[in-house]
């Protein structure tokens, strides 16, 4: 049926209807308006429905479009050091195993250089670079614990014959452990340490001074407790007694200043230095950031851009694996000490090793055993031995030894 106009008419289902359905619920002239304005909800919905999906498709695409340009982008940051890649394959037969238990030794190496404009500000780039300062870090196979040695850069050690920048051969050579760096960069400073510690370094790290302020920075300062007020001109810090919350720039001087300090002796640098490094990882810890992407994101953003690895270590991936494996250990247990040495006999500027406690040590982190550390007040018996019994004077040889040191908690404020 169509209608005057020739288009085809809404069918009549009054015939349908049973006699009288004209004023019942349902029927007649208003039930057939209600069906109409049904179907048309019904439609709306359904468009509804459909931009709906639609927009969230867009959202999801422009988030992980996002989300993939800020992968690429810290990826993108990180520098690969394939030239100690190099270097360590040809020696690897000479080199230590690796520890057991699934144990990982990382060095972590501070560079003092002056290239590039964050870091011309702290000294003409001479175009020689030496090792700040230098950590081994032993992350224990159960991921409960964290051991970070310190190893002196005045420590008198046995380098090795390594390549040089310009693709030479150094001799071998009896000299400070920082002058490695300085000859062979990583890669040498690794057969350095391995040969030192037998202890097989799986992965290297390399930071500057511009990335150590940045990470400060991205966490929104770290605090520290000052026995009494800071002025040094050659670390352009000037800072109060008391609590103090560090930004980059000051985090930097304070764990590079050495002439106003204390005795102004390497000791105590390094000692400030491990007591930083374990309120950053308080820090860390406390604030959640290993566990907030938004918190993460700044952190590992300013970490990757001056950063150097091995291969092992320079995707997002291998950083973020390597951040959540940190993330159970609790911060009692990421401890702080130097290798036990005392100052050279004949020369005072230089380190050597104390024995038997640096051997003793060595041989805990080589087979992943627990090292026990403890203030320098404490009343035990010699760094690297096994504890005494204070009242009796009595060795216990079932104790683990232990050694001076710090950990992460003894940073804490109040």
């Amino acid at each position: 049926m169509t209608d005057s106009a020739g288009t085809p008419a809404e069918p009549d289902d009054t015939a349908d209807r049973a006699p009288g359905a004209g004023s019942g619920t349902g029927g007649g002239r208003h039930g057939g308006v209600r069906r109409q304005r049904s179907r048309r909800r019904q439609r709306s919905r359904r468009r509804s429905l459909r931009w709906a999906a639609l927009g969230v498709s867009l959202l999801v695409m422009l988030v992980s479009g996002v989300g993939w340009w800020l992968y690429r982008s810290l990826e993108g940051n990180i520098t690969t050091d394939l030239t100690a890649v190099e270097e360590l394959e040809r020696y690897d037969k000479e080199r230590p195993l690796p520890a057991p238990h699934g144990a990982q030794n990382i060095l972590l190496i501070g560079s003092d250089s002056r290239a590039g404009a964050e870091n011309r500000k702290y000294g003409r780039d001479r175009g020689v670079q030496r090792s700040d300062t230098t950590i081994l870090l032993h992350i224990a196979g159960d991921r409960r614990s964290v051991t970070a040695v310190s190893v002196p850069r005045d420590l008198l050690v046995g380098i090795p014959s390594c390549r040089t920048a310009e693709g030479t051969r150094s001799r071998a050579q009896h000299a400070q452990f920082n002058s490695a760096f300085a000859i062979g960069g990583a890669a040498c400073t690794i057969r350095t340490v391995e040969r030192l510690t037998g202890v097989r370094i799986d992965h290297h790290m390399v930071v500057d001074f511009h990335g150590f302020k940045s990470m400060v920075d991205a966490v929104g300062g770290v605090t520290v407790c000052l026995p009494a007020a800071i002025d040094d001109r050659d670390a352009q810090l000037k800072l109060n007694a008391g609590r103090q919350t560090l930004n980059g720039e000051q985090a930097l001087g304070y764990v590079r200043a050495r002439k106003s300090l204390g005795n102004g002796s390497d000791t105590e640098r390094m000692d400030r230095q491990q007591q930083f490094l374990g309120a950053l990882f308080d820090k860390v810890q406390s604030n959640g950031v290993l566990l907030n992407p938004a918190r993460l994101y700044p952190v590992l953003d300013a970490a990757t851009r001056s950063l150097t690895t091995d291969p092992g270590l320079d995707s997002l991936k291998d950083l973020f694996d390597l951040a959540r494996s940190l993330r159970g250990v609790p911060t009692e247990r990421v401890q702080f000490l130097t290798v036990p040495r005392r100052s050279h006999p004949y020369d005072p500027n230089r380190d050597v090793l104390v024995q038997p406690a640096a051997s003793r040590l060595f041989e805990r982190l080589r087979q992943d055993a627990p090292v026990r550390v403890v203030p320098k007040e404490t009343t035990t018996s010699t760094v690297g031995d096994t504890e005494r019994d204070t009242a009796t004077g009595s060795q216990n040889p079932s104790a683990t030894p232990t050694f001076s040191g710090t950990n992460a908690t003894s940073a804490r404020c109040g």
